[in-house]
């Protein structure tokens, strides 16, 4: 029998990447080991789907080596977390004592301009950085998997409220152009690697959407997705960040997202890569048919009307 696939992260909501991997990897017929953190619904919902699932603590060294021993090829992904270096680290070292011979690393795009001299404010893009480097350090057969902004991520999550309730788009981007990316196309990408490994280890795959614009080409494409004029309306960073914060958001996602706010007003996310149709063959989904898909979370329910 051949050896299960393990990924991490694998009992996320419905868009989330490593819940989508499972799947994809299932429906290959692929043998995949998922890690969850608790025996709940969403674990049972994987057992269903034919996976060994596997219950364990990235930060726990025991339940990673019953999550990594008998594994050959892995996926490691973790959500905004101050303790993703440390978790990071510690799956590295269990990986490499097993003699994983292909690990793939969910990172993000930012890290691409950072170096020992130059980093970002957000917290979250250090852990990553220092992570990348503790990977290559280490002598595992590594790849990275780079994605900009989510479009689950700040699109789903933080517009629909002022799109439903006004028809605007309120984000903190400013003029800044950028190439937000679905969940799905991102799991499609780290399924074709963990599928077939080998020609890849030692790469670095930047994953952003079809296109990099500005907030205000993309109020339009709400707009075609949804059929009523959405405009765009630029906000200052930090009343947005206080107003998570307000929400209970924690405060290392809260701080993140603020300098990915930044970042984008200075332009530093105007970037587009081909790396997921080459590694899927299939073009990235675009802005407008994303919005398309979700246009129920975005229109004001017959009741509120």
């Amino acid at each position: 029998m051949a050896n299960p696939i393990l990924v991490t992260g694998a009992a996320g909501r419905v868009g989330a990447v490593g819940r989508t991997v499972t799947e994809l990897l299932l429906k290959q017929g692929k043998a995949v080991r998922a890690m969850v953190r608790t025996d709940d619904e969403r674990a049972q919902a994987l057992r269903a789907l034919g996976a060994e699932v596997v219950i364990g603590n990235l930060l726990d060294l025991d339940s990673m080596h019953r999550a990594i021993d008998g594994v050959e090829t892995m996926y490691f992904g973790l959500s905004v977390s101050d303790t993703y270096l440390a978790a990071t680290v510690n799956t590295a070292a269990v990986a490499k004592h097993h003699g994983v011979k292909a690990f793939i690393n969910m990172s993000q795009m930012t890290v691409s301009q950072m170096s020992i001299t130059e980093t970002t404010p957000s917290p979250q893009h250090k852990l990553h950085w220092l992570a990348e480097q503790a990977l290559d350090w280490s002598g595992l057969p590594v790849v990275h998997v780079r994605p900009t902004v989510f479009l689950e991520g700040f699109f789903l999550t933080l517009t629909p409220d002022s799109v439903r309730e006004s028809d605007k788009i309120r984000l903190p981007f400013g003029e800044g152009k950028t190439s937000p990316v679905a969940a799905e196309d991102v799991a499609r990408a780290i399924a074709a690697l963990l599928a077939n490994p080998q020609p890849h280890i030692g790469k670095i795959y930047h994953l952003t959407g079809p296109q990099s614009e500005n907030m205000h080409f993309y109020a339009q494409e709400y707009s075609k997705a949804l059929g009523r004029t959405i405009t765009y309306q630029d906000i200052p960073v930090e009343p947005w960040r206080d107003d998570l914060l307000k929400r209970g958001w924690p405060v290392h996602l809260v701080n993140h997202l603020a300098a990915l706010a930044d970042l984008h007003r200075a332009g530093r996310f105007d970037r587009t890569s081909a790396d997921v149709r080459t590694l899927t063959g299939q073009e990235p989904l675009s802005v407008q048919e994303f919005v398309r898909e979700n246009a129920a979370t975005f229109t004001p329910s017959a009741k509120a009307a």
